[in-house]
């Protein structure tokens, strides 16, 4: 098997869909083999595109407040990894950015699965990540939120982006009951006080 060094390398170099991307090709992606907690989330936005730093914007300042961790240990902490369903900025459309590529996923993540045996959370944040893992079409976001399990590998969230506050106001039962149950299993996996 490839080392994780190496397939980082060639992810970073990734000219796969180059030409649909209008700010070219820049993946951005946090792996290490002692990761515990795994995000999953859409596609870099621009600021993200331009810093190289993932959750680098209002959203992550959001992501980083659902899991009750601050910036320094978000970015510094080998057991937190991230792996966005499309690992460049794929564009702007009509109502926000467009979706995440298709190529990367089936390209990249199982690949690098393979190098993190010790993840135990993976956070599946907004509709594609919970449509490509989960596979549970019938269910809306809201209802994936809402009624997973505890205890299972996979914990589904709506993105933490600005533009989601009429959903987070509509359901108030996310900062009630998910949110510290989010934060408990954070905590416990990272041996947090």
């Amino acid at each position: 098997m490839e080392s994780l060094l190496t397939l980082l390398t060639d992810i970073r170099a990734c000219t796969a869909c180059a030409e649909q991307l209008p700010l070219g090709p820049r993946p951005v992606v946090v792996a290490d083999t002692a990761a515990k907690i795994l995000i999953i989330g859409q596609a870099p936005g621009t600021r993200v595109h331009q810093t190289g730093i993932p959750w680098n914007d209002p959203s992550g300042d959001r992501l980083r407040q659902w899991l009750a961790i601050d910036r320094e240990q978000f970015y510094a902490d080998s057991r937190l990894a991230i792996m966005p369903m499309g690992f460049c900025y794929p564009g702007k459309g009509a109502s926000g950015d467009l979706p995440p590529r298709k190529e990367c996923a089936p390209l990249w993540h199982g690949r690098l699965l393979a190098h993190m045996p010790n993840v135990e959370l993976v956070l599946l944040i907004g509709q594609y990540a919970q449509g490509y893992y989960l596979r549970d079409a019938f269910k809306t976001l809201t209802e994936r939120v809402q009624q997973h399990p505890l205890h299972d590998l996979y914990f589904p969230l709506p993105h933490p982006s600005p533009r989601n506050q009429l959903w987070l106001k509509r359901n108030p039962w996310f900062d009630t009951d998910v949110l510290p149950r989010l934060q408990t299993r954070v905590r416990t996996l990272l041996e947090l006080k």
